[in-house]
């Protein structure tokens, strides 16, 4: 668990440098907010396409040949991509390299896979916790690191990045184990291997299918906060790569707060299902708050507040996990890749769209919050999917 947690840490920060400034380096080759939010959806929606064919195909492979191989690929490919857009001199090459960026990596599902071969079912909720607040220790030193180079200059970030990455691959050859045994691996069927087959074996997934449904509803409102989080903060709260990194800051420490050290003693008090509801609700009244925030400072009472937005997905993502079988873990969390993939190709579309809407209207205008509404109910919806589930059908049992 040391090693992969290790692996994700450095995966996670190498990503974060690039989150404050990614807006700004699309910035130098438009002119107006409006040009602006219309490139940065071009860039964003590269990835995501890419993303939402290769993980599934990258999952599969991980199945027959091991989570090691492909995690190396993920961190080759990340590298080289961070090296292409610190160099790059017109938008076409930031579009072509996330396009290769998205084919190349599915680090976040290989490694959700690594997680399961190593746990058993009653510890998969608590260690995808640990592995959730790796996520959240990155996006503490990432983007503040990111941030500040940013200030400087928007390129140094990347050639920060490219060389995390590259750190990470050693790390991953030299360094990190094999998690997945020969005996347990399984044949790559290209019939299988692909998003639309992959994402029917997960809606089938014994005891888990409407999850699906969450998963998507939450993930849209996710990606659509993620990707609109840095222009939607410049233009109500002039806020530049700096501000925008002290913000993440405060976002990592309620993560790591949430899932690696209240998750395992709420595990003991209270059920899996209990805390996705309350993780939802929480997270519902936190896109509210941030819509309706008028001052830079509310964003940071809001997100404080939303202390437990967080640990429901890892109680989500062990129930997909148990219902899926030791053999096909790569092959399931792909399918979770995939979905959110798909999500992360229609975010920008739905949240860069509607905040290219209101993005004349001025600064202290509540409307400018409209894309954060819209994030609310969609989590408002899913916590409806998932309450009506938990009452319905018992706790999926482990395969």
């Amino acid at each position: 668990m040391g090693f992969i947690m290790a692996a994700v840490l450095i995966d996670m920060i190498s990503i974060g440098l690039m989150v404050p400034v990614l807006p700004h380096i699309v910035g130098t080759f438009t002119h107006g907010n409006d040009e602006q939010t219309s490139a940065y959806l071009m860039v964003t929606m590269a990835f995501g396409i890419a993303n939402f064919f290769g993980s599934p195909v990258l999952g599969a492979l991980s199945d027959r040949f091991g989570r090691r191989p492909v995690l190396l690929i993920g961190f080759a490919g990340l590298a080289l991509s961070f090296f292409v857009t610190a160099t790059a001199t017109a938008l076409w090459m930031l579009v072509v390299v996330r396009l290769f960026s998205g084919a190349m990596q599915a680090n976040i599902a290989i490694a959700n896979a690594y997680v399961a071969d190593i746990s058993a079912p009653e510890d998969r909720a608590r260690r995808f916790g640990q592995l959730g607040a790796m996520f959240g220790i990155g996006f503490i030193l990432g983007p503040v690191i990111g941030g500040w180079l940013g200030h400087y200059d928007v390129h140094w970030p990347f050639f920060a990045a490219g060389s995390m990455a590259v750190l990470n691959w050693c790390y991953g050859f030299f360094v990190l184990p094999e998690s997945l045994p020969r005996e347990r691996r399984s044949p790559f069927d290209w019939k299988k291997a692909n998003p639309v087959s992959t994402l029917r074996g997960l809606a089938a997934l014994q005891g888990v299918g409407p999850l699906v449904a969450v998963i998507a509803l939450s993930s849209l409102a996710q990606f659509t906060l993620h990707n609109t989080w840095v222009l939607y903060t410049k233009f109500r709260f002039g806020w530049g790569p700096l501000a925008v990194s002290w913000s993440l800051l405060a976002v990592g420490i309620v993560s790591v707060i949430s899932q690696g050290v209240l998750l395992k003693p709420l595990l003991k008090r209270f059920s899996p299902q209990r805390l996705a509801l309350v993780s939802m609700t929480s997270a519902s009244l936190a896109y509210l708050g941030f819509g309706l925030a008028t001052e830079g400072w509310m964003m940071y009472v809001v997100i404080g507040l939303n202390l437990l937005g967080g640990v429901g997905a890892a109680a989500l993502q062990s129930f997909i996990s148990n219902a899926a079988g030791s053999a096909h873990q790569g092959r399931a969390m792909g399918a979770v890749s995939s979905l959110n993939s798909l999500m992360a190709v229609l975010a920008p579309l739905l949240g860069l769209t509607l905040l290219a809407q209101v993005s004349h209207r001025p600064a202290g205008d509540l409307l400018m919050g409209l894309p954060f509404y819209t994030c609310a109910a969609l989590q408002a919806a899913a916590l409806a999917v998932t309450l009506r589930f938990f009452r319905t059908q018992p706790a999926p049992q482990p395969a």
